[in-house]
């Protein structure tokens, strides 16, 4: 079942396309990564998913309704984060929970509690959230989102900005409602790794349209292997593959690095080439394509970080 749904979802800002034609789909119970550099259109599809921007043009359906004519029904049942969370600084992070329940409407008594132990924040009651982590803050942020028991999860840029541990904490967090809440997350990103080591499918985004929605499992299958070598003089080492050993298959990336995607087993014949025809080989690995490497050939040499 789809939870996510936006057919020809444009938004024009002037003269220019911020989001054009997005047909994207967010299945329920799947943890979905929307990919894409900064500027590419994540954050204003997110907000149009939320309702804060009208579309120019295209249709948003989410839990199978019209969001424009079910609006306030729907974004009952959505918890989000856009951009870094506010709060009360001179307030503790439950003082501010309550105070958010009371706005949405929250009257379930332990609401609160439970937001915060799901959150790893349940002992940490009496700190100012002026004096939190921004770690800390955004565990808060994805506590205040989960008040109100919400059955998807919208979650723009949640590590950004956040140091190794915290990022690793929070990637644990995001698995854990999905896995053991059922919850289905759409988590917008332009780091690779996060996306890569949490999500079960995968939209990107370029320049406003969506290029392509993969399962991670698909896109293991997809990834190549290769030989890797860094030679010194990468020109005079693809013309030798060529000539000698009829490699076309291959590229060359930077300071020498010439990944052959054929003739696996052969490396040592390679390597001796090059030797023989003076040229210094630094490096000799066996590899394949990450996400990256996809992403890249995807949008034609752009990449994102």
């Amino acid at each position: 079942m789809a939870v996510i749904k936006t057919t020809n979802l444009t938004k024009i800002y002037g003269k220019q396309k911020s989001v054009d034609g997005l047909n994207m789909t967010v299945n329920q119970g799947e943890i979905y990564g929307f990919l894409g550099r900064n500027g590419a259109g994540k954050t204003t599809t997110i907000r149009m998913l939320l309702g804060l921007i009208k579309p120019t043009n295209g249709q948003i359906e989410i839990f199978g309704e019209n969001l424009l004519k079910n609006q306030k029904e729907i974004l009952r049942r959505i918890g989000s984060i856009v951009e870094v969370p506010g709060f009360y600084e001179n307030l503790t992070g439950k003082e501010n929970l309550l105070i958010n329940a009371k706005i949405i409407g929250v009257h379930k008594k332990n609401a609160i509690e439970e937001a915060l132990q799901t959150v790893g924040l349940q002992n940490e009651t009496k700190k100012l959230v002026g004096q939190y982590s921004l770690g800390m803050k955004q565990r808060l942020g994805i506590a205040r989102a989960l008040l109100h028991y919400p059955e998807l999860l919208i979650l723009d840029e949640p590590t950004n900005g956040l140091d190794p541990i915290s990022i690793k904490e929070m990637r644990r967090l995001i698995k854990s409602l999905a896995e053991e809440r059922n919850i289905t997350i759409l988590i917008s990103s332009h780091i690779l790794s996060e996306i890569e080591q949490l999500v079960d499918r995968i939209g990107i985004i370029h320049k406003g349209k969506l290029l392509e929605e993969v399962t991670f499992d698909y896109l293991r299958k997809k990834n190549r292997k290769y030989i890797e070598f860094q030679v010194s003089n990468d020109n005079k080492a693809t013309m030798l593959l060529e000539q000698h050993f009829h490699i076309f298959d291959y590229e060359v990336h930077d300071e020498g690095n010439i990944r052959i995607y054929s003739h696996f087993g052969q490396q040592a014949e390679i390597n001796k080439l090059f030797v023989q025809n003076d040229i210094d080989v630094v490096k000799i690995a066996m590899s394949e394509d990450k996400l990256e490497d996809y992403f890249t050939r995807l949008v034609g040499g752009d990449t994102i970080g």
